[in-house]
């Protein structure tokens, strides 16, 4: 899917060193992509994929 214009948001958890990324949210789709490295390109997945990870996420499933 061609995500080349949507608007793309910077991640509030983003951080001095670098760890960027960004998300662009479309009625059908969520993009995400490295800030530093736009043209590498991006992923996309489902909302029901992304609100599983989300969740993941603030439980501390992927911390360190």
């Amino acid at each position: 899917m061609d995500l080349h214009d949507v608007k793309w948001r910077k991640s509030s958890r983003s951080n001095s060193g670098g760890n960027c990324v960004e998300v662009a949210i479309t009625p059908t789709v969520i993009g995400v992509r490295d800030t530093k490295d736009r043209a590498a390109g991006h992923f996309t997945t489902d909302r029901t994929r992304w609100n599983d990870f989300l969740t993941a996420i603030k439980s501390g499933r992927y911390s360190r």
